[in-house]
């Protein structure tokens, strides 16, 4: 017989969304409008929701993870040299990389640092990535960012566009608080934990209003800000 915390853990783990193609985010979007009437304008002005999905694992992390650079030909030009040197990006892989093979990619120590502990997290079996779309978001970011160097908006992102959840809005994205300001007419960009407390109310589809106030961001700057992954 299955324990009762068992039993919870199954429970949640049925009723949790998983983001795998855009029918979901069609989904997650008509639900937002009922529960929220104001993204209603948002959405029109928004238009069409990205899904930009990438399948869960080392692959889809260490791309975030090197995607944080100073320009996105920087960030292509690195993974660019990563593949060539790798051929796949495997964690395996990097673990057997030659010690100062990092350099030849571009990396910066930090960078490489995290990485090389990412990779042997999941080569060593404490960290399952793919396993992560099934846990809570609350569980999948401890376990993310219990790894130094993977901090709340790295995580976040990954759960979002490689994990497929649903429920996960990354507050402290500049272009987001800008575009949730925008929309709610603040004079001023608001911080993160104003918006993180705005958008309480858009649970259990804050990945999709987080797609959805990027998409409104692009419209309004005309500037893409939607995470590299």
């Amino acid at each position: 017989m299955l324990s009762s915390a068992t039993n919870l853990n199954q429970g949640l783990r049925d009723f949790m969304q998983i983001i795998r193609n855009e029918r979901d985010i069609e989904q997650g979007l008509a639900a937002l409008l009922k529960i929220d009437p104001r993204l209603r304008p948002v959405a029109a002005e928004a238009g069409s929701l990205p899904l930009r999905l990438r399948e869960p694992g080392f692959e889809g992390l260490a791309h975030i993870i090197v995607s944080q650079v100073v320009s996105r030909a920087s960030a292509d030009a690195i993974w660019g040299k990563m593949i060539a040197g790798m051929g796949q990006v495997t964690a395996e892989g990097y673990v057997g990389l030659e010690p100062e093979a990092w350099r030849s990619f571009g990396l910066s120590r930090i960078k490489h640092e995290t990485l090389a502990r990412v990779a042997e997290a999941v080569a060593g079996g404490s960290l399952d990535l793919p396993a992560l779309s099934a846990e809570s978001p609350e569980k999948a970011l401890a376990e993310l960012t219990s790894i130094k160097g993977i901090g709340p908006w790295t995580a976040e992102v990954y759960l979002m566009f490689c994990g497929g959840h649903a429920d996960v809005f990354p507050a402290g994205d500049v272009a987001l608080q800008a575009a949730v300001g925008m929309a709610f007419g603040h004079e001023v960009r608001p911080l993160a934990k104003a918006v993180a407390r705005e958008a309480v109310v858009w649970a259990p589809w804050r990945s999709v209003a987080a797609r959805l106030f990027w998409a409104y961001y692009a419209v309004k700057t005309r500037r893409d800000a939607l995470p590299i992954v």
